[in-house]
């Protein structure tokens, strides 16, 4: 990984509720040091709409759910 997580995006995600499955993908992601461009790219969105997750912005849509929770199992060991 070339560039990690910016203060600005950790401090964000530490703020908001982690009940959000986005805000909770974004712990998992940033405590693993996986890019965000990697995590667009494998649920086919835009980085953009990962870090607006993250930052708890906006959410996964619904149809995500599944892929999102076997995704964090994966990477959360």
């Amino acid at each position: 990984m070339s560039q990690g997580y910016s203060l600005n995006l950790v401090e964000a995600n530490r703020q908001v509720n982690q009940r959000h499955l986005g805000v909770a993908l974004g712990r998992v992601c940033i405590a693993a040091r996986v890019p965000i461009t990697d995590v667009a790219a494998h649920f086919g969105v835009s980085r953009q709409a990962v870090y607006n997750w993250f930052k708890g912005v906006s959410h996964p849509h619904p149809r995500l759910t599944t892929q999102i929770q076997k995704y964090m199992s994966k990477i959360g060991r």
